[in-house]
């Protein structure tokens, strides 16, 4: 790891002005971006530590609920708020990496960790993530994490955030400043798909600071799941995971949220699977149908063909779930 500047700005506009010169990194909890720089793969000259500034609290909001940027993924997944009124992003959060780093990660930097695979931490092979117009790795190379939407052929690796695919599926606000005021943006814009600037993970401008998301109330709180499939049980990426939430009257679907995990660069979101259906009996039919719309455009590689496969399964079982017919 190269020596690099440490400072701890007490105040937003201190922050603002230390991130807005080359070759500086914000550093909150630290889980994705020391681990980086340990590998050689990020070589930030100063860290600016965001921690003194006051951006812990879970507060109710106009309509909805507040969450700040600094508040760690154990303190939301536990507050008693979010459980209540947002249990999809408790599960999500606990469904995520370890306890350890859920108690060190913040919901900010769980938002702005890398989209990454194995050919990203190894330095000595071509990635257009790493290092732009290098090559990709995976494209050729073993590939069964990989992506099926979405991807282009300058990256096809997948975002790893499980509290991502909640909040995108919740329809979650984030807000963000800049030295020119602050601006809010739908979570399901924050992220990016690769195209031919895969090295560029969000919309998040380099002067910019997350302050926090804010959730909107909705009807989903009884009928909500969280489903992820993995190679182990704990501290292990997605291979494919479903959020889903469903508005049920009398056994009629009123509203869906879906969104999947560990199978493009973004969180994915479901909406024509949405609209499927509203208006349907919450039945199975009604679930393997949406499945079947969900996957529309879905694209195999060599190692992860299976996918296509474990997809619509996983979205048929969450939202089984989610209805409480399992």
């Amino acid at each position: 790891m190269k020596q690099f500047q440490y400072i701890r700005p007490a105040t937003q506009q201190s922050v603002l002005e230390a991130i807005a010169k080359p070759g500086t990194q914000i550093i909150a909890g630290g889980s994705n971006l020391v681990d980086l720089m340990k590998h050689g793969v990020m070589s930030p000259d100063k860290l600016v530590d965001i921690n003194k500034l006051p951006l812990r609290g879970i507060t109710p909001a106009k309509s909805g609920l507040h969450i700040g940027a600094l508040a760690l993924n154990s303190q939301v997944a536990e507050d008693k708020q979010v459980k209540e009124k947002f249990p999809l992003l408790s599960m999500a959060l606990n469904a995520g990496a370890s306890a350890q780093l859920r108690n060190m990660a913040t919901v900010g930097g769980n938002m702005m960790q890398r989209t990454r695979c194995p050919y990203f931490y190894d330095t000595s092979m071509p990635c257009n993530k790493r290092i732009p117009n290098s090559g990709c790795g995976a494209l050729e190379g073993f590939n069964r994490m990989h992506a099926i939407f979405g991807a282009s052929d300058k990256c096809i690796a997948v975002y790893p955030s499980d509290m991502s695919v909640a909040l995108a599926a919740l329809d979650a606000t984030v807000l963000i400043a800049g030295r020119k005021g602050q601006r809010r943006l739908p979570f399901t814009d924050f992220h990016r798909l690769p195209g031919n600037t895969p090295e560029i993970d969000n919309n998040l401008a380099k002067d910019q600071l997350i302050l926090a998301v804010e959730i909107p109330d909705n009807n989903y709180a009884k009928h909500s799941y969280y489903l992820k499939v993995r190679d182990r049980a704990s501290y292990a990426f997605a291979l494919v995971s479903v959020a889903a939430a469903l508005d049920i009257d009398n056994g009629t679907i009123r509203g869906a949220r879906l969104a999947m995990g560990g199978v493009a660069h973004k969180p994915w979101r479901l909406t024509e699977a949405e609209k499927s259906l509203v208006g349907k009996p919450a039945n199975m039919a009604s679930f393997e149908q949406a499945a079947q719309i969900a996957m529309q455009g879905a694209k195999a590689y060599k190692d992860n063909a299976f996918k296509l496969q474990l997809g619509p399964a996983t979205i048929t079982e969450a939202l089984q779930h989610a209805a409480g017919l399992v």
